[in-house]
């Protein structure tokens, strides 16, 4: 109930009845703990809705002056998207449906009980709970990503800050700095810098350093010089849980003991001592990693894209995310008309012939306009825009890289025998869909999937020899550079409304 909460839910009633508005906010709501807000018509209830910005909306569909749909609309016209349970009559159940695509989240008929009532509003006040906690959710994911990029920044400008410290001779010099601050802040004679090999975990002397006649100089032995047991300390160097050597001084210049301050010290330097080292590991494989990166994306890209597009993506490999994330593109789709028929006639040597110049004319012209190449369909050939990187003009890339290519194979044609000429059919669609790696760890695709792929292959099926079909989305954003012919609206396989289509019969920039 709505006392569960440490605010009350506030209910706005829109009802031009006023039996049923007392009863529904003295009776059923106000007793419950709920804060409750009344309207005696459309209108004012648009008013209120719009000014108290109440948690949910109890809604008749029956009003004077505005009526529930067009409160509805009026709502929506503002973006304003608080909750709705609709209350109509019995007979109406079709209002209900139709109010369904205006946002009404439930809706209880005249007449009902409390119970109905509570029920529907604690679904409703449930369902919003949940949007709002994973819009929180995704709000803290957000801003933990941006922590996340963020520390990768800072490491990275670290790494370059660094770099003249990430070759041998100063990781070295790293190390006597550390033995030379030990001995200076503990008034030591001798310091030792013991390292684990990382891969055997044997320990190796790093730096033997020694003060004297005023001056830190390095030692040739790998031993402490150690007169007295009281005459040394040392700490272990620890990183993320894990000793990665020792620091360890002897003989004190006062030839007194080491005090429980002196350790405090070393203690302290030790672990900013672990914490240089380690940074200096770090920054190797961090740059070791880089590289990898890069090649691995070489490889992965470079079959697929414009070479300067690669370039553009190892400058900034951040923007390729891992796995697959939605984004909007355009899909193009272009697939040799009567190629079956052909080759049944056709010997393959030739047959493989034929296809690579159609296909190779396709591919050539997808690379020119910096679309991803992503496969080829035996006779046919898929490729997307924005994606890897962002396109402005995406969609008229895709437009202008179909009327190119239906160009440049009849430029091919000219030089081919009449036989070898097949004609090509292309569709183009405009949508989210999910873009990213797909595969095994052996083998992997830079790929796009989801419904917008479907439809636009479902338009390549449906053009003809020569034509070029785009849907809705695509000829919204291409509109002031075509001039089509719009079809009638097709019926596409997974999607609940017919898509209307377009043939491309000229292009402005031809």
């Amino acid at each position: 109930m709505a006392t569960d909460t440490a605010a009350p839910v506030h209910v706005l009633v829109m009802d031009d009845n006023p039996n049923i508005r007392e009863f529904i906010k003295d009776s059923l709501l106000e007793p419950q703990g709920y804060r409750v807000s009344v309207a005696a018509d459309g209108q004012e209830g648009v008013e209120k809705a719009l000014e108290l910005r109440p948690d949910l909306i109890l809604l008749d569909y029956e009003m004077p002056r505005l009526n529930g749909i067009e409160v509805l609309r009026t709502l929506q016209k503002h973006q304003v998207t608080i909750p709705v349970i609709l209350i109509t009559s019995y007979g109406s159940e079709s209002v209900a449906v139709e109010v369904f695509r205006l946002g009404v989240r439930d809706y209880v008929p005249k007449p009902f009980t409390a119970d109905e009532l509570y029920q529907a509003m604690e679904r409703v006040l449930h369902q919003v709970h949940l949007e709002r906690e994973r819009e929180q959710l995704m709000a803290q994911l957000q801003v933990t990503n941006r922590d996340l990029a963020q520390r990768l920044k800072e490491l990275d400008t670290l790494y370059h800050v660094s770099k003249s410290v990430t070759t041998l001779y100063e990781r070295e010099k790293l190390m006597e700095r550390i033995v030379d601050a030990a001995l200076y802040i503990t008034g030591a004679l001798e310091g030792l810098l013991v390292l684990l090999d990382s891969q055997t975990g044997e320990p190796r002397v790093g730096t033997h350093r020694i003060y004297a006649n005023n001056e830190y100089r390095s030692l040739e032995s790998r031993a402490l010089m150690l007169h007295d047991t009281d005459l040394m300390v040392g700490v272990p160097l620890q990183s993320r849980g894990q000793v990665i050597g020792a620091l360890t001084l002897s003989n004190k210049v006062s030839r007194q003991p080491f005090t429980p301050h002196d350790r405090l010290l070393l203690k302290m330097l030790g672990d900013y001592a672990a914490i240089a080292i380690e940074n200096v590991r770090l920054l190797n494989e961090l740059e070791e990693r880089r590289e990898r990166e890069k090649r691995e994306l070489r490889a992965l890209f470079e079959h697929y894209v414009a070479p300067q597009v690669v370039e553009r993506l190892l400058q900034s490999p951040q923007s390729v995310q891992p796995g697959g994330q939605r984004q909007v593109i355009s899909i193009l789709f272009a697939d040799i008309r009567g190629f079956t028929a052909f080759s049944a006639q056709t010997s393959p040597e030739v047959l493989m012939g034929v296809l690579n110049q159609h296909l190779g004319c396709a591919a050539g012209v997808i690379l020119e306009e910096e679309g991803t190449l992503d496969k080829f369909l035996g006779d046919g050939v898929m490729a997307f825009f924005n994606a890897p990187l962002p396109q402005r003009d995406y969609a008229l890339r895709a437009v202008r890289t179909a009327w190119k290519i239906m160009q440049r194979v009849q430029t091919l044609h000219t030089e081919l025998p009449i036989q070898h000429r097949l004609p090509l059919g292309i569709g183009i669609s405009t949508g989210e869909a999910v873009v990213g790696n797909l595969g095994t760890s052996n083998l992997v695709n830079y790929t796009a999937i989801g419904s917008t792929v479907n439809k636009a292959h479902a338009l390549q099926e449906l053009a003809g020899p020569w034509k070029i079909l785009i849907c809705q989305r695509t000829y919204d954003l291409v509109r002031d550079q075509v001039r089509v012919k719009a079809l009638p609206s097709v019926w596409i396989k997974g999607q609940s409304q017919p898509e209307r289509a377009y043939e491309i019969e000229a292009f402005a920039e031809s």
